[in-house]
């Protein structure tokens, strides 16, 4: 008998962005290999505890147009636990809305925010628990380091450092968000001679077909042994193909 599969897991993650003479650097901790995500590199965060709710938040309206709570709540706390950062009275903006696919017992349904670092941060603060190790970095260096397997990370976070890779400093990040972009996960595996995945998110041909040759807008990352990369066009103007990472 199959087993079950659960509802999502409520989760906010906050990636703590900050300005430095080599552009946006970004907090990045990695987790025990003990646990959840183990030895994986990733952005402060982590699950929505009741009392998140209980507290509530000014509103946060997620990619399907639903009013949600708690989720910013969960981020400041989150921040606070696995880092030492206090951002309680800081701004934070919510971009994306991260939701695998529903092909394992257990998921996360996780809203990401952007924050400016706070002034005057001092030293990051981590339990040596669940996180063991950070670091500063700008997000083309995290992705070199991915691509020549010096970390490990999760399609979320690739996603969003390829992203913010593109802008020369924070405040130019913030300015572009509009509105929570969905990422709601479909899966195709990828076998022959370059084995992997290929994720497709809305607004992808192949969202529901998979068809991954199919012509018209593209919004998907590729997972593969070759390497990772990111591509998204409106199909008229494809140009030339995606970088790999």
């Amino acid at each position: 008998m199959s087993e079950k599969l659960a509802d999502p897991i409520d989760a906010a993650t906050v990636v703590v962005a900050r300005d430095t003479d080599n552009g946006i650097e970004v907090l990045m901790l990695r987790r025990n290999s003990r646990i959840y995500f183990g030895g994986m590199w990733v952005f402060p965060g982590g699950r929505v505890d009741p009392e998140d709710r209980e507290i509530g938040d000014s509103g946060i309206i997620n990619c399907d147009g639903l009013t949600l709570t708690g989720f910013r709540i969960a981020a400041v706390r989150e921040a606070s636990e696995e880092a030492g950062i206090d951002l309680s009275g800081a701004n934070l903006y919510h971009f994306a809305h991260w939701l695998p696919p529903a092909i394992r017992p257990k998921r996360f349904s996780t809203h990401f925010f952007l924050v400016q670092a706070p002034m005057g941060l001092g030293e990051i603060s981590i339990d040596n628990g669940e996180i063991t190790e950070h670091k500063w970095i700008t997000p083309a260096q995290a992705l070199q380091q991915r691509s020549e397997n010096e970390i490990e990370i999760v399609t979320p976070t690739f996603v969003t450092l390829d992203w913010l890779q593109k802008f020369e400093n924070v405040d130019e990040a913030i300015t572009a968000i509009d509105h929570p972009i969905c990422f709601h996960t479909h899966i195709k595996e990828v076998t022959g001679d370059d084995p992997g995945m290929i994720a497709f998110y809305p607004g992808d041909i192949s969202y529901e077909t998979l068809d991954a040759d199919a012509d018209g807008p593209r919004r998907r990352c590729y997972m593969l042994k070759s390497g990772w990369s990111w591509e998204e066009h409106n199909g008229k103007n494809e140009g030339p193909s995606p970088k790999s990472n």
